[in-house]
């Protein structure tokens, strides 16, 4: 396979307009026409601690560009594969939702706008947030969509009903998830520690049916035993938090938590889902920069990304 190096521009990172993976921008939503559509929601008003996700958007794209290089796909000689080649579906950047500052509604109906434009048009929404309750608008713009899986990879569990009248923070959106029929069930993987949700909250969550494992867990069990937990052949809705990762690789995030994930870990849980299931929607929250000065923790959320897109646009393509 010829490289993208050969002809025209050389286009380093540092060069052009940050687009997510320097994919095409399509701002027009009525006209997306793509495979995967990326979209930003940079709101973090529904923060309980630490704001600053709202930059979280703008990090991941550039982070991205490390990514790239302009060659024709990324091969990857574990697998022996090229993902990202062009071939097996088709890219864009639509830029982000508009925020309403202090206003929560109006801001998640804006995200929620834009996930269902993206869902029209066929392709698969990638979010990037944002704080975790941009999972809220997020999964409300699916209601004429197939039933879904849903699966949390997070520090925290996210099951509060309501503290002081808030039902839509960031503590709420698995809680809202739950209420929604169309998600058939629900797989919470890395909660650990101190929680924001009490007992109760986990009382509930196993009562809708909610599996709910720490990080440790998973580790005993591994990935296949891990796997068998989770329905096979379904659509999935996978919703990132960047703290179900160790802080040792991730401290750019509002409200970190010891003892998480390593990077490969979830990779390998990701490509394991993109092979055996269908990928209905993806969000990834709570990255926030300015906490982080080397900036790992946008890189690490992009070259998630982009791997576990790649393995989607791969498995979809041999399907078919």
């Amino acid at each position: 396979m010829k490289n993208g190096y050969d002809s025209g521009r050389l286009d380093l990172p540092f060069v052009g307009i940050c687009s997510f993976g320097k994919y095409p921008i399509q701002t027009d939503w009525s006209a997306i026409d793509a495979d995967v559509a990326i979209m930003g929601a940079p709101f973090d008003c529904g923060t309980q601690w630490r704001s600053g996700t709202r930059f979280g958007p703008r990090s991941i794209r550039e982070a991205s560009t490390l990514f790239a290089f302009g060659h024709a796909g990324a091969y990857d000689h574990e697998d022996d594969r090229v993902y990202l080649d062009g071939t097996g579906g088709r890219i864009v950047d639509i830029g982000d939702a508009d925020i309403v500052h202090t206003d929560t509604e109006r801001s998640h109906a804006n995200i929620e706008a834009g996930v269902r434009a993206i869902l029209a048009s066929g392709a698969l929404p990638v979010v990037l947030g944002g704080d975790h309750s941009i999972n809220i608008p997020c999964i409300r713009a699916f209601d004429d969509q197939p039933p879904m899986h849903l699966i949390q990879i997070d520090a925290h569990l996210d099951f509060v009903d309501e503290r002081q009248g808030v039902r839509h923070g960031h503590g709420n959106p698995m809680r809202r998830a739950a209420e929604q029929s169309y998600i058939t069930g629900m797989t919470q993987i890395g909660i650990r520690n101190v929680s924001s949700t009490a007992r109760e909250g986990y009382a509930d969550a196993r009562e809708f049916g909610s599996d709910i494992l720490s990080v440790r867990q998973v580790r005993r069990m591994g990935l296949e035993a891990l796997l068998e937990r989770i329905p096979a052949g379904v659509n999935y809705y996978l919703s990132i938090d960047i703290d179900a990762f160790d802080p040792s690789i991730a401290p750019g995030t509002g409200t970190p938590s010891h003892g998480g994930f390593l990077y490969y870990e979830i990779l390998e849980l990701l490509a394991a889902l993109a092979e055996r299931g269908h990928v209905a929607g993806i969000d990834l929250v709570e990255v926030a920069p300015d906490y982080d000065p080397a900036k790992i923790t946008p890189i690490l959320a992009a070259q998630l990304l982009l791997n576990f897109i790649g393995r989607i646009l791969y498995f979809r393509k041999h399907e078919s």
